[in-house]
């Protein structure tokens, strides 16, 4: 069977570090998404054409779905190049895994128009590639899901790359996105360089607790579990209204939740949707209230990442 000369793609938001799993846990979102138009060409070289407004760099080194296809057409032998367009619906600095969701989707896109010849975990060390390029370090955690959808633990990164995919219960996830600006890299700076090792035993202590919930469906433990000791305390001075925010959130029956990556987005989960329309309301209030433009989404976990939705 010929392979296709073009590829749409369509590559999911994910939330990472759910709370206490920094850098390791992560899950895919049924919504947003970006959309990508892949067209193999036969002569090396990569062209990024972006359909948004986003006003984005186009040069393949500093676009982070050239990056990954940089890091990607190394692996290839034979002379082939890629025209990507790229329309983004995931905000850049949003918090849901922007830079993640384009990176994934143009080596899902391309792996498809070379004949898969590449594993889900090759694409996600060639995507990171791409996260090195919006934040200064390759890490997995928006990666992982958005290419292997679900639920996953990155395991490791080095000597070898190691991605857990896991299987998630029905869950609900209302996020709202407030309309300011958190960087990733000025993120990361604020965080601690040492932690005392009673919170370093109760933050492992959450991230077993939640696989754990995930695995068996058990609801409270997801919920006693979503707390961050280390990394959320030193990131929430960066989004006012955060504690006021968590606080309407549970009492409109959330399970839990926290910063999304490295914010300004706030997620929460929940058991149902109508659960979670409410919390999404309860979550929007507080920003309402503070005058500061906010965007929600409600939806599922998403069971897949990445992936062709036509040729």
């Amino acid at each position: 069977m010929p392979l296709p000369d073009s590829v749409l793609v369509h590559a999911p938001a994910t939330i990472a570090n759910l709370g206490c799993g920094f850098d390791v846990l992560g899950l895919a979102l049924a919504a947003p998404y970006d959309t990508l138009r892949l067209r193999r060409t036969g002569a090396p070289g990569l062209k990024i054409t972006h359909l948004d407004h986003y006003n984005l760099p186009t040069d393949p080194a500093r676009n982070v779905a050239g990056a990954a296809l940089l890091a990607l057409l190394e692996q290839v032998d034979e002379p082939v190049g890629f025209e990507v367009e790229i329309t983004k619906g995931i905000m850049p600095g949003s918090g849901v895994g922007s830079s993640a969701a384009s990176a994934a989707g143009a080596v899902v896109g391309a792996n498809a128009l070379l004949g898969n010849r590449f594993s889900k975990l090759e694409l996600v060390d060639f995507a990171m590639a791409g996260e090195a390029v919006a934040s200064g370090v390759r890490h997995a955690d928006n990666i992982a899901p958005a290419i292997f959808g679900g639920f996953t633990l990155v395991r490791a990164l080095v000597p070898v790359l190691d991605v857990v995919a896991l299987p998630a219960p029905p869950l609900w996830v209302a996020v709202v996105h407030p309309q300011i600006e958190v960087k990733t890299k000025e993120a990361r700076a604020l965080l601690p360089t040492t932690v005392p090792l009673g919170l370093a035993v109760r933050q492992w202590a959450n991230v077993g607790g939640l696989v754990a919930g995930f695995l068996t469906a058990d609801y409270a433990l997801i919920g006693r579990a979503l707390e961050d000791y280390i990394v959320e305390p030193a990131r929430a001075p960066l989004i006012p209204g955060l504690a006021e925010a968590r606080r309407r959130a549970l009492a409109a029956g959330a399970l839990g939740g926290g910063i999304s990556g490295s914010g300004p987005s706030i997620f929460m989960l929940n058991r149902d949707g109508e659960t979670a329309h409410a919390v999404a309301a309860a979550l929007g209030s507080v920003f309402a209230e503070l005058g500061i433009a906010h965007d929600l989404h409600v939806g599922r976990i998403a069971p897949e990442g990445a992936r062709v939705v036509a040729a």
